[in-house]
This record gives structure tokens, sequence and C-alpha cells, in this order.
């Protein structure tokens, strides 16, 4: 492990070719895990808290150890790093300064909304109870938006309730996620190991999601290809795809050498652009987790171009800041320098977020005029 002071995403500024700031630019943020997003210093302290044992004890080597274990090419390997992060967030006290410190770091790389991801199964090792969790989130997350607020800034942020779609108890935590639909949560997802693990293993929570009109986004085409994206769409009724990179497996490139090149949709992937179901798509975790194998081992190997110029609802995520030491902002340079992108299309993806939020529409409506008069002050 170097001893250098490690470069931290969070701290850094990020602009484009031609000279504009990538951070205050105002942003969506839509697929975005709680437990993805810790601070070290935080687990440190919590960790110090709760007599947990540390891979590193200082903020810099645990922040570079998070780094380095989730850059492995495989999800199941990424997946290993939660065990850490999740031990410091099993108490109410633990769960509300990490949200806190999330919608406060949201901020600072400036999402102006944001729709954060957990599950509450995961966090009852201490004696919390599924609606206590989602309460000491949700404190934390309103003494975010306070403290952002008290700063002179402004942000939004709605909780997504996941269920690990492995544990096979979807109905009882899509029965929370309705419980507290007052209560700051927005929507529905399922989460965990994707392959071998279907949407159809989740069916009655699905149904029971429709019939309460409460809105699901589904990870899927991450670590399973079209079967699952398929699943998610039928039996998941999802209006966004988590990831969903794998839909460009639908796709047919005649990259025959010549002047023209032509692309044939296939059913599925026609489905998906027509209807514009936005897809939460993550490049640099897509890269880590082998998402992207099929294609390439590098950032230009992303189908996100692709997808881009298909008129497919791309929209620009992080899936796990602490992980892949990435930001939003990070997130968006790595794009325009890779694809060439300007000021106008990362306005396109912010703007293809925002519509795809589950806001009410005139909210959502209100957050493209926002994102709109920030990028032509820019």
């Amino acid at each position: 492990m170097s001893t250098a002071t490690f470069d931290r995403a969070a701290d850094r500024q990020f602009t484009l070719a031609s000279g504009v700031t990538i951070n205050p630019l105002p942003k969506v943020s839509l697929h975005d895990h709680l437990d993805g997003g810790l601070r070290p210093q935080t687990i440190i302290d919590i960790a110090a808290e709760l007599e947990l044992d540390l891979p590193e004890s200082n903020a810099d080597a645990l922040g570079e150890w998070f780094a380095n274990q989730a850059d492995s090419g495989s999800l199941v390997e990424y997946l290993k790093t939660f065990d850490v992060t999740i031990s410091v967030m099993q108490t109410a006290e633990g769960l509300a300064r990490v949200a806190r410190e999330f919608v406060e770091d949201l901020h600072r790389d400036g999402v102006i909304y944001g729709e954060v991801r957990w599950a509450p199964e995961q966090h009852g090792r201490r004696g919390l109870s599924l609606d206590d969790a989602v309460d000491a989130v949700q404190g934390g997350i309103e003494d975010g938006i306070a403290s952002v607020t008290a700063s002179g800034g402004q942000i939004r942020i709605g909780q997504l309730v996941s269920a690990m779609r492995q544990a096979d108890n979807g109905l009882e935590i899509a029965q929370l996620a309705v419980r507290h639909r007052d209560n700051g949560v927005v929507g529905f997802d399922i989460a965990g190991p994707e392959d071998g693990f279907p949407p159809s293993r989740l069916r009655t929570a699905f149904d029971f999601l429709a019939e309460n009109y409460f809105p699901t986004t589904v990870h899927a085409g991450e670590a399973a290809g079209l079967d699952s994206i398929r699943g998610a769409l039928i039996d998941g009724r999802t209006l966004r795809l988590g990831h969903g990179v794998r839909i460009a497996q639908d796709i047919d490139v005649d990259d025959e050498p010549g002047a023209n090149h032509y692309v044939t949709l296939g059913v599925l992937s026609r489905w998906v652009r027509d209807r514009e179901i936005a897809l939460e798509l993550s490049p640099s975790s897509n890269l880590q987790t082998g998402a992207i194998a099929q294609w390439g081992t590098e950032l230009g190997d992303h189908p996100f171009d692709l997808l881009y110029q298909l008129g497919f609802r791309v929209t620009v995520n992080t899936d796990n800041r602490l992980m892949s030491n990435t930001t939003l902002s990070r997130e968006l340079a790595l794009l325009a320098d890779t694809f060439g992108y300007d000021l106008g299309d990362l306005e396109s993806f912010q703007l293809n977020a925002a519509a795809s939020s589950f806001l009410p529409v005139e909210e959502r409506e209100e957050l493209a005029s926002v994102i709109v008069e920030g990028f032509d002050a820019a």
C-alpha cells in the first residue's frame, strides 16, 4: 500500500475541453447506493465506536483499499467491499450520520436531486426494525438537506428501498416501501446477485407495488443479460433499468469496412428505446464489475455512446462513489474525454435523468428548468 496521500475524486474539480468546470453544473443522480457512498473517516469513526476491525485505520489508506478491492473485474468480488460499509450502518445513529453526509457530498458535487437506494433488511443486526431503519435514514436525509439549505444551497432527495433478490422477502420490503411513501420513499428496487435470481422470484412484491401505483427500478443487464432485462420489464414492470448496459447485446452493428455502418435493433432493445425506459448507466462501475467485458476492457469500449447515438434514454450515474473513487462530475468528465462530449451532451444526460426521476410530473418539469438555467449560465 502506498504511503502517498490518496487522490480522492470528491476533492477534485473536473473540467471540459472548453474550460467549463463540471462540478457546479446542476445534476440529477438516479443510481447511487447509500452503502457505497460513505466517507472513509466516517467508517473509521463508527467502527471504533462499535469495536469493529477494519482493513486500514487511516482514511486515505482505507479509501485506497476500497478502490483497489473494487477494481476486480468481477461483480461478486466488487460486492464483498460492502461487508465493511454495512457493518458500520447497524445503528440509528450510524445510519443517520451516513445519510446526512451522503446528502452533503451530493450537494458538494452539484447534485440538485438525488435518489438514494439502500436495503433496510441489511441493517438489523443490532436490533433495528425495518421501519426504524427507514426512519433513521430519512432523519439523516432531512438533516443533510437542512445543512445544505443553511449554507445557501438547495437539494432534494428521495429514498429507493431495495429488496435483496436472493432473500425471498420481497413482499415485506415492498410493503415497507409503500408504508413510507409519505416519509421520503419514492420508489422500489431489487439488488444483490443478479445472475440466477431473476425478478420473477419477487413477482408477488411487484404485483403489490403495481396495485399500489408505486414505481420501480430494477437492477438488470449488469451481471446478467437480455433475459434479466426481459424479466425486469415483464415481471418487475420496471420504469428504469438499473445499469441495463447489456441491452446492447440486442443491437447488431455491421462494422464491415466502408463509409456507412448499419445498426439493427432487436425487439427488446427497440422496446426499451421507443418506450424511453431509462438506462441507469454507471461507466466506471460497469468497467470494474465486468459488465462490459464482452465489448472490451477500456472505457472507450463501453456501449454508452452507441446507446446515446441511437436515441436510448441514457443517464449517467456513480453506482458506488466510495468503491469506484468517483463522483458524478468525474463520470461526466471521463465520458467527455472518451467520446468527445460537450456541454450540450452533458445537459442532455441531466435532462434525461430529470425526466426519469420518480418525482411528480410538475416537479420533473421544474427540475428540468433548473438544469437548463444552470447550463445556460455556464
